[in-house]
């Protein structure tokens, strides 16, 4: 237990003794006082996609139902929002089979499909299905409204680049269709890697790619772990995108925003200046 601090003196005090020669001589000729650690300047930003940049989430239950009143499935499940809420829990399944290397992409594909249909349909079939949800859910595609405005108002000041759980050939198409791709100096994919975030491994990729060290790298995503933790792990600037303000604690050491609107200012907090891109 600490003891109280002891009362002020009503004394004035005793005017302190004269230097001791001896003691001055036990000192270096030259005190260096050590700078304060300043943070390195953030030169990049790097995007993860799905439920960052683009609503994947309404656009595959959109294309879902859409997809299951076409072909007369809407209760299949029992109902239709029993039918989407078990699309979405064998999305989770099976792509965290994908994620840990279990199955490959198209396998995890077709087993999420089939195990959702009860089908014995063959691969033929089931991508056929799958080609006919394909449609409507791409019809559904959107970015946030948030995006465009964020990527304005950093352009210029930092480099550009995307880091997601998917696959290349997936997430380039997506990118081009909704007139992003062109603004990404390198988009690096999971499954095309190897290794998948949250690991290290994938987040010292794309810096790798851009030339850059860890800490002068902002990443975005919408997962508090597999993004914002695992980026922070990796020695970046971790900023976990809450759109839909979950009550769950912010890991420690990453920054927490709710909308794009708030990262220009987050980002000037970190950094004196923003880089010039050398991209376009």
């Amino acid at each position: 237990m600490s003891s109280e601090p002891a009362a002020p003196s009503a004394e004035p005090a005793a005017s302190a003794p004269p230097p001791n020669p001896q003691d001055a001589a036990a000192l270096p000729a030259t005190a260096v006082i050590e700078p304060a650690t300043v943070p390195e300047p953030i030169e990049a930003v790097v995007w993860d996609i799905d439920d960052t940049l683009f609503d994947y989430a309404g656009a595959d239950l959109a294309g879902l139902r859409a997809h299951l009143g076409a072909e007369g499935l809407l209760d299949l499940h029992g109902s239709t929002e029993a039918a989407l809420a078990e699309w979405q829990r064998l999305t989770r399944i099976h792509w965290a089979r994908c994620e840990s290397g279990e199955v490959d992409f198209l396998t995890q594909r077709r087993d999420r499909v089939r195990e959702f249909l009860t089908s014995s349909l063959d691969d033929d079939g089931i991508d056929a299905w799958f080609a006919g949800y394909a449609v409507h859910y791409e019809a559904a595609w959107a970015l946030f409204p948030d995006v465009l405005p964020a990527l304005e108002a950093l352009s210029g000041r930092y480099r550009h680049a995307v880091l997601s759980n998917s696959a290349l050939s997936t997430q380039e198409y997506k990118l081009a269709t909704l007139g992003l791709r062109d603004r990404f100096e390198a988009v690096l994919c999971a499954v095309d890697l190897g290794v998948s975030k949250p690991e290290p491994g994938a987040f010292h990729a794309v810096g790798e790619a851009l030339g850059l060290a860890p800490a002068r790298i902002a990443y975005v995503g919408d997962q508090p772990d597999t993004d914002a933790r695992g980026a922070r792990d990796a020695g970046m600037l971790g900023i976990w995108l809450d759109r839909t303000n979950s009550p769950s604690a912010t890991p420690s050491g990453v920054h927490r925003i709710t909308s794009l609107a708030e990262l220009e200012a987050l980002l000037g907090t970190h950094t004196r200046f923003g880089a010039p891109s050398t991209f376009g």
